[in-house]
């Protein structure tokens, strides 16, 4: 896609600045209305978004900052999609409650192979106002230790120990490691070596992105601004992500993504128009509206399918995929009373399948292995493995006629 011909405009329409500050957005740093008004003055700003090579390919919850920062470059604000390929060999102890496995540069550079081509799918790295791409080993591989300790001097250990997850962990008695008070400030510290305007990011970045927000102004003397994204979360509310399992992936296919999206719970629906489609707010609250008021939420996830798989693979591969899991799947042949398990991952499929009566033994669930009979609902895979284990969240069908919606904790 080319957004941009010729020299950008500064898009100034208070309208349109509104919606890139407020749709899908958790909060905005200092405060909404000092950045409405920068971003009023008609003067380009850059902006960017970092996100660590932990995995292969970019998913969903990735997907949420991307359109956001796709949203400032059609105001006409220059861009920059930083890779954390130096940040990613720390790990972000974010949301975790142990230390995250390090990961070698290699390992970061194979990560990341895919994620320009992913990204563009959503911003612009071609045209006169195109997005850059950068990576943070270029200065933080340069730091030398005096350095370090320098840009230590300008974060208190009071400041870290307020951190959810490091004081969940000491008070479970767990280990909190010294590279891990590093990591927010190296990430603070590509604001000050990109010299940015303002920074984007989930809302669980937030603590990282504050101290991006205190080095530049210490450091730098700028203001920088932080605009926190809304998380896509699922009923117990951890994020949809690779570590929880329930990851919807950028290189799935149309079919599989499809499919993934409408085994998500009803409770995920209208999120998802928000953080991942166009559809006007006025059109979603109409739909759920809708859906309060006895239509069927099956319908309002179809059309979110479809309208998420269209923005990665393009209208003719979602409506292929629509028709395809429609095919496969007939109407009403997954029953509303499917029966209901919680799991969590590492537990066996096939104790889980006996416990809920939908197979009598051991030999009978190998039996269906054999013959190709248990899947999960979208996905075009049946399961193989004897000892399969549950990694996901998700609708499995047993059979033609058994079903089991297994939830994760």
């Amino acid at each position: 896609m080319n957004l941009f011909k010729g020299k950008p405009n500064i898009v100034i329409d208070t309208d349109k600045i509104d919606i890139a500050l407020s749709r899908g957005v958790e909060n905005v740093f200092p405060n909404i209305e000092s950045v409405r008004s920068s971003l009023k003055k008609g003067e380009q700003l850059t902006i960017y978004l970092g996100i660590d090579p932990t995995g292969p390919t970019i998913h969903l919850g990735h997907v949420i900052p991307i359109r956001k920062l796709g949203q400032f470059q059609k105001l006409g604000h220059k861009i920059i999609f930083l890779i954390g390929d130096f940040t990613a060999t720390i790990g972000d102890p974010t949301d975790k409650t142990a230390a995250r496995k390090q990961l070698t540069r290699e390992q970061v550079l194979e990560n990341c192979k895919k994620y320009k081509e992913q990204a563009g799918r959503f911003i612009d790295f071609t045209g006169a106002n195109k997005a850059e791409i950068r990576f943070n080993s270029k200065w933080l591989a340069k730091l030398t230790f005096k350095e370090v300790v320098e840009l230590a001097s300008h974060v208190t250990v009071d400041q870290m120990l307020k951190r959810d997850m490091f004081e969940k962990r000491m008070a479970e008695g767990k280990p909190v490691y010294l590279h891990e008070f590093l990591y927010p400030l190296m990430q603070g510290y590509d604001s000050v070596a990109m010299n940015v305007d303002g920074e984007i990011g989930g809302n669980d970045q937030t603590f990282n992105m504050l101290a991006g927000r205190d080095l530049a102004k210490a450091l730098s003397g700028k203001e920088k601004f932080v605009v926190t994204t809304k998380l896509l979360v699922d009923q117990s509310g951890k994020k949809m992500g690779k570590t929880e399992g329930n990851m919807v992936s950028l290189d799935q296919t149309p079919f599989d993504m499809f499919g993934k999206i409408m085994s998500w719970p009803d409770s995920l629906i209208f999120t998802g128009f928000e953080l991942l489609t166009d559809v006007p707010i006025d059109e979603i609250r109409s739909i759920e509206k809708g859906v309060a008021t006895g239509s069927n939420p099956r319908d309002a996830k179809v059309r979110l399918a479809e309208d998420v798989v269209s923005g990665i693979h393009g209208k003719e591969m979602a409506a292929q995929a629509r028709e395809r899991f429609f095919s496969t799947f007939k109407e009403g042949a997954i029953p509303e009373d499917a029966v209901k398990a919680i799991a969590k991952k590492g537990d066996k499929l096939v104790d889980i399948l006996i416990a809920g009566k939908i197979v009598s033994s051991k030999s009978d669930f190998r039996r269906l292995v054999d013959g190709k009979a248990i899947s999960y609902i979208g996905k075009d895979d049946a399961i193989s493995d004897y000892d399969y284990k549950i990694d996901q969240p998700g609708t499995i069908r047993v059979g033609k006629k058994r079903f089991i919606t297994i939830i994760v904790v």
